[in-house]
């Protein structure tokens, strides 16, 4: 163990390969004592990682994804990405990854930042709902981008993600996944990540962008649990494919398929994503119920517009709503 490697990432680390390693193997292998690993153990436990201990055996975890590595991640892009990436990082914790890409001095137009954390603190999604994701258990991933000319159509930029998001999906055989307006990724009645933008711009100049993408990798029946209990029903890229947790693959196929499709974004604008966001459409032609302003509005999902609204249909007409601070729900 490094000086600076937070010593629940080493035991992790060390543990990552579901063996049995005794707590004196440990200790020796993380310069600490024996209290020090079952601090470390704890503090694992406490993110959501589940990690057996059996007498005269030691402790493993029965079910771990592989860390996340800027080296690798970097290593498994196109080279025609890889060429405008200025900087990427893993590490181990911090309070949000969209956060630290904001406040990152601005990109030069067509190149891009990324970020990934097993660990968040301040972890979000839209609306300011809290993002919980154990280590190992998913991909928590930011992308830092700029645009030289802020784009006419920026406000449906998470369905332009979205369709990018199962675009990677699809390029790594898991199918199945469809996109529930504006930027939640579903699986069956599952909720199996998120997308989050935020935006820096200023008139006339270039615009700064920040793309969150959360994804469920393979959680554990507690974690399921607990996220169930914050009103959200969980879904995992486990239940696709019976638990591989490639996740560097995972991430660069996120990178890549993100800078392609806002290079093509720049080009065609939303138009070009229309198609294969209505195919994939969750919500297509299901009775809904629509929080705008505090007002509930019922109707019938008629998929978007041209400019990314949710269009529909109430016993008044049809109604158009835009990405904001508007929520969406399939009716009983």
């Amino acid at each position: 163990m490094t000086n600076r490697e937070p010593l629940a990432r080493a035991v992790y680390r060390i543990l990552c390969d579901q063996r049995f390693h005794s707590g004196t193997a440990l200790a020796q292998q993380c310069g600490v004592s024996r209290g020090g690993i079952w601090k470390g153990v704890s503090r694992l436990r406490a993110l959501g990682v589940r990690v057996d201990a059996v007498a005269n055996r030691g402790y493993r975890l029965p079910a771990a994804g592989e860390l996340l590595s800027a080296e690798a991640i970097i290593g498994l892009l196109p080279r025609t990405v890889s060429a405008r990436l200025r900087h990427g990082q893993c590490v181990w914790s911090t309070g949000s990854t969209n956060t630290d890409l904001l406040q990152q001095r601005p990109l030069p137009p067509g190149r891009f930042d990324f970020l990934t954390a097993e660990c968040q603190s301040a972890g979000r999604g839209r609306r300011a709902r809290r993002w919980f994701a154990p280590p190992g258990g998913a991909v928590c991933l930011s992308i830092g981008w700029s645009f030289a000319v802020l784009p006419s159509g920026i406000a449906a930029l998470s369905l332009v993600i979205g369709v990018c998001t199962l675009r990677a999906l699809v390029s790594l055989g898991y199918r199945g996944a469809a996109l529930k307006w504006p930027n939640d990724i579903v699986l069956g009645a599952g909720k199996l990540g998120g997308i989050l933008i935020e935006l820096r711009a200023e008139a006339g100049g270039p615009a700064q962008v920040v793309i969150g993408i959360g994804l469920n990798v393979a959680l554990d029946e507690p974690v399921a649990r607990r996220v169930q209990a914050s009103g959200t029903q969980p879904a995992d890229l486990a239940a696709l494919d019976g638990g591989a947790r490639e996740r560097n693959r995972l991430a660069a196929a996120l990178i890549g398929a993100c800078v392609a499709g806002l290079e093509q974004f720049e080009r065609q604008g939303l138009a070009a994503f229309l198609a294969e966001w209505r195919a994939a459409d969750a919500l297509a032609g299901k009775p809904v119920l629509v929080d705008a302003d505090g007002a509930a509005v019922a109707g019938h999902a008629r998929g978007v517009d041209i400019g990314g609204a949710l269009c529909v249909q109430t016993r008044d007409g049809l109604r158009r709503f835009i990405s904001g601070d508007v929520s969406v729900r399939t009716a009983p």
